[in-house]
């Protein structure tokens, strides 16, 4: 059975299923290769080294992402791809610290920001609120994906389990109460916070436009 031809796309494609499987510090142009069944030298005829590759990886995970729709109701269209982008970096986390730390952004990541920013201004934002908007927006999923991929624990009963080897003392009473109300006897999961705080911060946006 022959090998489909090797191609920047293809090449990135078998750079996420490394990724996927060994983290980010596992994507080398030696373990693509070895997934691609080539060797490394040939990948280098369609991606220049591996910093190319990783500009490739980031680029990749914004295609992932579904884009707003200029024209739409802003509000709705923030909340969908604020839940694409967080099904997307929970489902591979090494996109996590890569999308927003490289310098060479490439088509998809510049379209995707530009596609925002359209959204958000056709609705009536000004430039400055737009970009703080999209700011406070990513920050608020890119922080919520962290804390949710690396809790130590699953929902519901290992949540309770956790928290009974905790010494909640009289001097954390607010501690106490929340863990009472919302882990012990009931099926807890962090991940339903995300709608209600997702609707707090385009709230806050909501009442400053």
């Amino acid at each position: 059975m022959s090998r489909p031809p090797l191609s920047p796309a293809a090449i990135v494609e078998a750079a996420t299923r490394v990724a996927d499987a060994a983290g980010l510090g596992g994507v080398s142009m030696r373990s693509v290769g070895r997934e691609l069944g080539v060797e490394a030298m040939s990948l280098y005829h369609h991606v220049t080294n591996k910093d190319a590759l990783l500009d490739g990886l980031a680029d990749w995970v914004f295609t992932q992402v579904d884009l707003p729709v200029v024209g739409r109701p802003w509000r709705t269209q923030m909340e969908l791809r604020a839940r694409s982008a967080r099904e997307v970096l929970v489902a591979h986390p090494w996109g996590l610290g890569l999308i927003e730390s490289r310098r060479n952004p490439g088509p998809a990541t510049l379209r995707h920001h530009d596609t925002v920013l359209g959204c958000l201004r056709t609705a009536g934002f000004s430039v400055p609120l737009a970009a703080s908007a999209f700011s406070v927006i990513d920050a608020y999923v890119y922080g919520f994906v962290l804390t949710e991929v690396n809790l130590p624990f699953e929902a519901g009963a290992a949540a309770e389990e956790l928290v009974a080897g905790i010494d909640l003392l009289v001097e954390l009473p607010h501690l106490a109460e929340m863990v009472a109300q919302q882990v012990v006897g009931g099926s807890y999961s962090y991940g339903d916070e995300f709608e209600p705080g997702l609707a707090l911060v385009l709230d806050g946006l909501e009442a400053r436009l």
